[in-house]
């Protein structure tokens, strides 16, 4: 049987890039159209814009106020500087004085900022003061030098804030839910959402995109993975075997295991002398529960796992079998996959279900999962798209999920961009579907 290769693709070109791209251009064309030419063009405009270019608006309002006034300190004490090397000319004639006067403005550069209260811009103050005065005594004009100096400032500020502001027209797409699962967002379970993809996707969250994330594992992970999204839809954990509201800490619904399937399975599995994970959820915690001996590789994963403040394993019997969501063996691949092609025929006259999944703790663990036939991811969706529908009956699904495995945070920006389209499409472009 083949199989598919990964999918390839470059990382995107970020508005913020474009955006940069855009201000800095405009930059040197305004320059151009003034009459300057190659050397004789003014950088600070265009650096000043790929400063201020940030993620957010408010950044760049921020960042352009530090520039600005980092700018007027620098460039006051350089034409200080300058204005007193030309009414005393001795001064600037021995290079180890003047040097000395250079320094000394660097530090009255830094000390004003700090003095005025804007401790980011005192490193910009001194690099301004310095770009003000390196070239004397070939300097004719220091008003000019200075005033071009905070013109050129001046215009990158004005142009990067313009041009941030500035977006394509574009329809945001308020009738969907996008479903996307985490596993095409972060490695596996211990790993957290790369601070730029994190950026993207409460970027979304913010504007108001109603984004679900879906998990193979229960709600404790997310507060390793992805503590800082800005959750507006409940999350389907557990791998659908249960839907979470991450801003109110509750369980909205779960699909636990019949009780006298829970039986059976119990004691068949005791039968056969295995160690295994009850997995129940009580009172909107997880509590995990542990039958038989434990084995090497159980260790391993109750030493790990156990430091959450998230979960509770507990010692005797679970407290109704009502709460039962799901079964875990851990093990070596070989003997569970025996095991679960053994017994998936019995499982199914249960209406139970099983996964066999590997394991990030320890090298070579694969875990033998067991859940109500009724557990599915699909199951879930159907479920949260009918609890949300109660508010908005217009509200439709929409997955975006990655074609092939996870393999560096690209893939993860890569599915956010998809995302981003989806829900925010240029106007003038065709609005096309997810398939």
């Amino acid at each position: 049987m083949n199989q598919r290769s990964p999918e390839r693709h470059w990382p995107h070109i970020g508005q913020r890039i474009v955006k940069t791209t855009i201000a800095v251009f405009i930059c040197l064309l305004i320059y151009w159209l003034r009459g300057y030419r190659g050397a004789d063009m003014p950088t600070e405009a265009a650096i000043t814009a790929i400063i201020c270019m940030q993620p957010y608006v408010q950044r760049s309002r921020d960042f352009a106020l530090n520039r600005l006034t980092g700018t007027l300190i620098g460039a006051a004490w350089g034409l200080l500087l300058l204005l007193l090397l030309l009414a005393f000319p001795a001064l600037g004639e021995n290079v180890l004085s003047r040097y000395a006067l250079m320094a000394l403005g660097v530090m009255m550069s830094l000390y004003t900022a700090v003095l005025l209260r804007k401790p980011d811009c005192s490193s910009l103050a001194a690099i301004v003061f310095i770009c003000v005065v390196i070239a004397f005594p070939e300097i004719d004009q220091p008003l000019q030098r200075a005033f071009i100096r905070i013109t050129g400032v001046l215009l990158g500020t004005l142009v990067a804030i313009a041009v941030n502001v500035a977006r394509l027209p574009r329809d945001k797409v308020r009738d969907r839910v996008f479903f996307v699962r985490t596993k095409d967002l972060v490695p596996d379970r211990f790993s957290h959402l790369p601070a730029a993809a994190m950026f993207r996707l409460n970027y979304l969250y913010n504007d108001g995109a109603k984004i679900c994330l879906m998990s193979e594992h229960a709600p404790a992970f997310f507060t390793l993975q992805m503590n800082e999204a800005m959750l507006s839809v409940p999350l389907i954990v557990m791998d659908g075997a249960a839907i979470y509201d991450g801003n109110e800490n509750r369980y909205l619904h779960a699909e636990t295991i019949p009780p006298t399937a829970s039986a059976w399975l119990r004691a068949e599995l005791d039968s056969l002398e295995l160690s295994y994970f009850i997995y129940t959820i009580h009172h909107d915690k997880t509590c995990i529960f542990h039958r038989g001996e434990m084995n090497a590789q159980e260790k391993i994963l109750c030493e790990r796992l156990r430091r959450s403040p998230y979960r509770s394993y507990l010692e005797g019997e679970i407290y109704e079998a009502e709460e039962i969501v799901y079964f875990k063996l851990v093990g070596e691949e070989a003997r569970l996959t025996a095991l679960e092609a053994r017994l998936r025929p019995v499982l199914a006259e249960h209406d139970l279900r099983a996964a066999v999944r590997p394991q990030t703790i320890g090298r070579g663990l694969t875990g033998f999962y067991i859940y109500s036939a009724r557990a599915t991811m699909a199951q879930a969706e159907e479920t949260l798209m009918a609890l949300l529908n109660r508010d908005d009956p217009s509200l439709k699904p929409m997955e975006i999920f990655s074609r092939a495995p996870y393999r560096s945070e690209h893939d993860a920006m890569h599915l956010l961009h998809r995302l981003g389209n989806a829900y925010e499409p240029v106007k003038f472009l065709p609005r096309r579907e997810e398939p």
